[in-house]
């Protein structure tokens, strides 16, 4: 079967399909997966689960079997990596090396040049570019997965601009870009001169919901009873368990993906049986003899997946994450509580889907309502291909106007269209210092010509952008970052460690003034930990009401500060505040 919808496919690379237990072809492949072999860029727009990451593998396959060089596979999260890494260790039998790269940004990794394949992140893919790697230049295929991630300020750009350089340095490189369906997949296409493949089609029916008053009203018009207690969520995941499902069930924290599967754990631990209590055991023992130290937050994942569930979040280990995606997968764990994160391309389906927060809180925003891409991308996830004739995806709706909200904006709303990020002075600031610093532009004209074939360029006004480059020139010579000797752009010392580091600019002057300053006999370390915490590439903690200490702690060291202190009661003492409380915790872990 897979032999005539693919013809012109190697024997050996239909083999190992076989293997996997891949016999026939889903619509959108038979489609696309002819394209990707004769060589054409490529841009997907396909529903989660509609098999697009088949029509990557086979595109790097064919390539590097039929023509060679390398292939670089880019993904924005390093769970994702790590299943794309895995996917794809079955073609080693064909002869190719496979890597995976997403640690320190700050080394070049020379150990890639040794291998055909390499998944990546696009941050590390930036630094790697960075670091100059000579083996980059050997690329003749890469692939872009979560395209639609262009959309997202703070993964976007760098994307952008790992998309743009490697257009410029490897202009024969095949392109293929994996989206969401999103409103506006042929601006991407255009922007990369690339076949646009779009499809709605899902291998397993998706029917939407909201959960109102112990009921289920579904898109398609049919409803479901599931009660109201001991509440709403508990009432959901027993009712699916009961019926042979598996639940995954999306919050915004890390904090309530663990609260929550804490609390479920009595619910799902009735619906176990005799077999799945001793294979959870043994998982649960697992979690806490793996190599590093444990944590308490290893504790209570052990806890939560002895009783069938599990908390999913950034901040457990790629060992726990990995374990807990595959006892998920073989259907022993039953219920995942999990932060958004997962929605993004890991493969973890489930019979239905609870997407219990669709607002979501910013620091400096307040609360807003999450986007509807987002949600589509949560929803997506329900339906199991092997197991499940259609998947549900649930909300939660607190009144009748909630309800209507709820239809009008999520299940009946279209995907907003993905827009670049690139714009903004702090972002351009990072990326035009980079090209600099690795000799990719010598002068303003090459600067302003590489950004004039960036995403931003392709939809917006490149005027606009060349007003905001030339914005950055001035501030990077006049903080040394560059220099211009005759019209030429050169990094300084300073300047290509601050590219090679992988910080904003902004953060290494921010940090060489206050060294600049300090005593020639030293600070306390609670000076240049502050110091840190106040740089825009450091997250602080909130700073609450009751945080008063902050200040006290404050004038014992006021002294020793290093930076300025802002006038009291501005929005800026507060975000000083906020750096210090940071600083303190870091002093005392």
């Amino acid at each position: 079967m897979l032999k005539q919808e693919l013809p012109n496919l190697d024997d050996k690379i239909i083999d190992v399909l076989e293997d996997e237990g891949i016999s026939s072809l889903y619509p959108p492949q038979k489609e696309a997966i002819p394209l990707a072999l004769s060589g054409e860029d490529l841009v997907l727009s396909v529903p989660t689960a509609g098999g697009k990451s088949l029509v990557a593998y086979l595109g790097i396959v064919n390539k590097l079997l039929r023509e060679g060089g390398k292939a670089l596979y880019i993904v924005p999260l390093k769970a994702l990596a790590t299943e794309k890494y895995e996917d794809l260790l079955k073609f080693k039998k064909l002869g190719l090396k496979i890597a995976i790269s997403t640690g320190d940004l700050t080394r070049s990794d020379p150990r890639l040049a040794r291998y055909d394949v390499i998944v990546c992140t696009s941050e590390k893919a930036d630094s790697l570019i960075r670091h100059g790697s000579r083996w980059l230049s050997k690329i003749s295929i890469a692939v872009f997965d979560e395209i639609h991630l262009l959309n997202d300020v703070g993964r976007g750009p760098t994307l952008e601009i790992v998309i743009s350089r490697l257009k410029k340095t490897n202009p024969d490189m095949q392109i293929i870009a994996l989206s969401a369906t999103i409103k506006n997949a042929d601006e991407i296409a255009g922007w990369l001169n690339a076949r646009l493949i779009k499809s709605e089609w899902r291998p397993v029916k998706l029917k939407e919901g909201i959960y109102y008053r112990g009921v289920i009203e579904f898109s398609d018009g049919t409803f479901k009873e599931v009660g109201t207690k001991p509440d709403p969520v508990s009432a959901l995941v027993k009712d699916c368990l009961e019926d042979g499902g598996q639940v995954l069930i999306f919050v915004n924290t890390r904090k309530s993906s663990v609260n929550l599967a804490k609390k479920l754990g009595s619910v799902v631990k009735d619906c176990l049986k005799e077999n799945d209590i001793e294979k959870l055991k043994k998982i649960s023992e697992e979690i806490l003899s793996l190599p590093e130290e444990t944590t308490s937050l290893d504790q209570d994942l052990s806890k939560c997946v002895e009783k069938g569930t599990a908390f999913h979040h950034a901040g457990l280990s790629s060992d726990c994450r990995r374990i807990i995606e595959n006892a998920y997968r073989d259907g022993i764990i039953k219920c995942i509580v999990a932060t958004p994160t997962l929605a993004a391309g890991v493969n973890i389906p489930a019979r239905r889907v609870i997407i219990k927060d669709l607002w979501r809180y910013e620091p400096g925003i307040g609360m807003h309502p999450i986007p509807v891409l987002e949600y589509k991308q949560q929803a997506g996830r329900a339906g199991r291909p092997k197991y499940d004739r259609e998947g549900e995806a649930v909300t939660i709706a607190k009144d009748k106007e909630d309800r209507e909200r709820i239809i009008d904006n999520y299940i009946l709303g279209e995907p907003e269209p993905v827009y670049s990020k690139l714009g903004a002075e702090p972002i351009l600031r990072f990326h035009v210092l980079s090209s600099i610093a690795i000799g990719f532009t010598m002068d303003k004209e090459s600067l302003l010509d590489f950004f004039s074939s960036t995403f931003y360029a392709y939809q917006f006004d490149h005027a606009s952008l060349e007003d905001v480059i030339e914005e950055v020139l001035k501030f990077l010579e006049n903080n040394n970052f560059i220099e211009n000797i005759d019209g030429r752009l050169k990094a300084t010392l300073f300047g290509e460690k601050t590219s090679k580091l992988y910080i904003d600019p902004l953060t290494a002057l921010h940090i060489k003034k206050a060294i600049e300053r300090a005593s020639p006999e030293g600070e306390p370390e609670i000076s240049y930990l502050q110091v840190i915490c106040y740089t825009p590439d450091m997250r602080s903690l909130y700073l609450r009401g009751d945080d008063t200490w902050v200040e006290e702690k404050l004038d014992l060291i006021k002294k020793h500060i290093l930076v300025n202190i802002p006038p009291l009661y501005s929005d800026d003492y507060e975000i000083f505040l906020s750096s210090l409380k940071t600083a303190h915790l870091l002093l005392d872990w």
